[in-house]
């Protein structure tokens, strides 16, 4: 695994380079590019964007231990578009990395600049037997 330092950086470095974009159209065509820690930078920063621009109040990310993974918006309850099981679990290992999260269970807060403002976000993560989460809750 990256640094941490650089991971961080980078998950902010992929919020400005897509700002412009359409942050949902991009998550839904994740699957066919990206894979590994690069493919979960970029699902994180487009889940901060999306969340952002939509007023999101949290977006959480849930794989199976047989490697089914969801994503769901509170706001409207519905399912975003999932990355891939390879994306979705190196989305796991980048979140805890970032937030220095070594226990099952945690949360922490991320503060990601964008633009020329910033945005604190609610992390949590979430580890049982059968399945893993990362909630990201979005400040009002």
């Amino acid at each position: 695994m990256k640094d941490s330092i650089n991971l961080h950086k980078k998950v902010q470095e992929l919020c400005d380079c897509y700002s412009t974009t359409d942050p949902l159209k991009e998550m839904s065509e994740l699957n066919k590019e990206e894979e590994g820690v690069d493919g979960a930078l970029k699902w994180l920063a487009l889940t901060a964007l999306h969340g952002v621009n939509n007023n999101a109040k949290k977006i959480t990310i849930v794989q199976s231990d047989d490697g089914v993974v969801s994503v769901t918006a509170e706001y409207r309850g519905t399912r975003l578009p999932s990355p891939a099981a390879n994306v979705a679990a190196n989305v796991f290992e980048v979140v805890r990395e970032i937030l220095h999260m070594d226990e099952a269970k945690g949360k922490s807060r991320l503060s990601l600049g964008l633009r020329d403002s910033s945005i604190e976000l609610d992390v949590s993560v979430k580890e049982k037997p059968g399945y893993k989460k990362v909630s990201v809750k979005f400040e009002e």
